[in-house]
């Protein structure tokens, strides 16, 4: 079946020069012209992936993803006319998968949009049960969470995909470009600041002490390390 994009930008000439392009590539494509419209269209309709435009009148793109957020964690896009470096964290940090910055190719947008549906696809991980690391940390794939302390922590899209690249390595140092292109994507190899700055969000939810971690240890100017744990046979 093909996958379906919404599109969300309040220019109509933009919606058409996507959609007309993304059709050509074997999309289904579904437009909004604004935040609220968007929002709605996500709480009743089933999206592989949504377009989002960060410049737009009324609720703008980080707010329009914020809400999004709330209803479901489908991979969404952000296009943008600014390639300042605090708005991509920002885009990023509220669950943005990635950011293309207009003006853009077609083949640039349809190359990110195969990219982040291919990081999105199912994992044998996440078709295991709960695994328990030990008494204080267990990690739901599923449902991407994880019991922290007895505590149920939700991950956003990207801490979770971080997480997993970790897991499935566990007991082996994970260089930061291998974490970057599989978390992020090829382009965001040399991007060790974001990297960074994800591993202390991660610390902060699964950490007893994030000063003093225990799971996610550092191996400096090489990777990072998520300690081994017993697995069921």
């Amino acid at each position: 079946m093909k996958k379906r994009i919404l599109v969300v930008d309040d220019e109509a000439r933009m919606r058409r020069f996507v959609q007309m392009n993304l059709d050509l590539e074997g999309f289904e494509v579904s437009e909004a012209e604004d935040g609220l419209t968007a929002i709605e269209k996500v709480r009743n309709e089933v999206f592989d992936l949504v377009v989002l435009d960060v410049m737009m009148p009324a609720l703008d793109g980080f707010e329009t993803l914020e809400h999004i957020r709330e209803l479901s964690s489908v991979p969404v896009i952000m296009l943008t006319v600014k390639a300042d470096e605090e708005d991509r964290i920002r885009g990023l940090d509220l669950g943005a998968d990635d950011y293309v910055t207009k003006p853009f190719s077609p083949r640039e947008l349809s190359s990110r949009i195969r990219a982040v549906l291919r990081r999105v696809e199912p994992s044998k991980t996440q078709a295991e049960e709960p695994l328990v690391i030990d008494e204080g940390l267990a990690i739901d794939f599923r449902r991407r969470e994880v019991i922290a302390r007895g505590e149920h922590i939700k991950l956003r899209p990207t801490e979770y995909r971080l997480l997993q690249q970790l897991v499935e390595n566990a007991g082996w140092i994970v260089e930061q470009e291998t974490l970057l292109s599989k978390a992020w994507g090829p382009e965001y190899r040399d991007d060790s600041q974001l990297l960074r700055l994800y591993v202390t969000y991660l610390r902060k939810k699964i950490e007893p002490d994030p000063a003093n971690p225990r799971y996610i240890l550092t191996e400096r100017g090489v990777g990072y390390q998520f300690i081994d744990f017993p697995r069921d046979k």
